[in-house]
């Protein structure tokens, strides 16, 4: 495979793309940084197709990255990523566009039974016989300049993943299970997974209350805290942590003065202008409405201690089908869609339709309506039908 000297202007990086749209996919990876930046700082971007490959300089003087971004969101080329999730944040911070069509070695992973989370490490030994070097993994990327080892370090992620994509590939199609990625691979491109938007941002704060006045405190500071991190260009977490946000909006102050008092705050919020935004975006705050309360997280909580019981042997029935079928259980069931079927939900679940309603769905049901139950046999626990 031919590689490139890291890339560093415009012209060298569209000539790259340009042959690059005419391979069958192209491998991509990214090296960010994240620990001071509201979004991800991008410093490098690896690619690759089946003959050529190439590390790209996003912050050389001058370069404009629109040929590579106009490549990865080109509908006719199939992009190839490992643990895809934060790589495709950036990309759609940048274009508003998700890369698809789009396959995951992570997720075909898991179809193939090697787990839920398998390092990319752990594939390409397992595949391709090599063991890959990992001491420039914690390399500061931001820095400049970035040496030979950094930068061999980072195509070799790339030049690996596309010699392991077509074994991957022909396992998949040995195994007919293909199509088992769909719906996995549809929400890892969903554009709505990476978008930021402020009013949505409390439905990643986990809290215990379910009270729609509290709920309606924290979607508005949620809020508030996702616009002040952004101005600022900080991590949200520098603003406010998950949980002062829970206290504030369980207890909330009466007067800007008794935000002196809460823990995880600096004394100095009493009478300074954050302190003073923070107030005016609890005191606007408004319950709830009863449209946007939480549905998916609540379902355990909202269990009888029977239903509890059933959603648990969901799970023990879960892994036996998972490991029947040599699957991952994650890619089958979630666990929140175990709790709505102890429920009583049948509507709209993905387990109930399809290869995972012929793995583990239609066995559910029969389990939850008493016509399966579990045996032991030959020291092996095992399902059997009950008449």
């Amino acid at each position: 495979m031919l590689i490139h000297p890291l890339i560093t202007d415009t012209a060298t990086l569209a000539a790259l793309c340009h042959r690059l749209r005419e391979a069958d996919f192209v491998t991509v990876d990214t090296e960010f940084m994240r620990e001071n930046t509201f979004f991800p700082e991008l410093c490098l971007v690896q690619i690759a197709g089946p003959d050529e490959a190439a590390a790209i300089d996003p912050k050389a003087r001058g370069l404009d990255l629109q040929p590579l971004l106009d490549l990865l969101t080109e509908a006719d080329v199939l992009k190839v990523f490992h643990a895809a999730g934060q790589d495709l944040e950036i990309i759609y911070n940048l274009t508003g566009k998700t890369p698809a069509p789009l396959f995951d070695t992570q997720v075909a992973a898991m179809a193939l039974g090697q787990g839920e989370q398998v390092s990319y490490t752990n594939l390409v030994q397992s595949y391709l016989g090599i063991a890959v070097d990992k001491g420039a993994r914690f390399t500061d990327w931001a820095r400049r300049p970035l040496n030979d080892r950094q930068i061999d370090y980072a195509i070799g992620d790339v030049t690996h993943l596309a010699a392991l994509f077509p074994k991957m590939v022909a396992k998949l199609k040995k195994t007919g299970r293909g199509a088992w990625l769909d719906d996995e691979m549809a929400r890892v491109c969903d554009p709505q997974t990476y978008a930021n938007d402020p009013e949505t941002a409390w439905q990643r704060v986990r809290i215990s209350s379910r009270k729609a006045d509290v709920l309606g405190r924290l979607k508005a500071l949620a809020a508030w805290r996702e616009r002040e991190a952004k101005s600022k260009d900080v991590p949200r977490g520098r603003i406010v942590k998950d949980e002062t946000l829970g206290e504030l909006v369980a207890s909330p102050p009466r007067h800007q003065a008794d935000l002196a008092k809460m823990r995880g705050l600096s004394a100095v919020w009493a009478t300074n202008d954050i302190g003073r935004r923070l107030m005016a975006a609890l005191d606007a705050a408004e319950p709830l409405p009863a449209d946007e309360m939480p549905t998916r997280e609540v379902a355990r909580p909202g269990l009888s201690t029977e239903g509890a019981l059933i959603a648990d042997l969901l799970k023990l029935l879960l892994k036996i089908r998972a490991k029947e079928a040599n699957v991952a259980p994650k890619l089958i069931a979630r666990n929140e869609e175990l709790d709505a079927i102890a429920g009583g939900v049948r509507d709209g679940l993905a387990i109930l339709s399809g290869w995972r309603n012929d793995v583990f769905g239609k066995d559910a049901l029969a389990l939850v309506d008493g016509r399966l139950g579990f045996a032991v046999k030959d020291k092996r626990l095992v399902m059997t039908a009950i008449e």
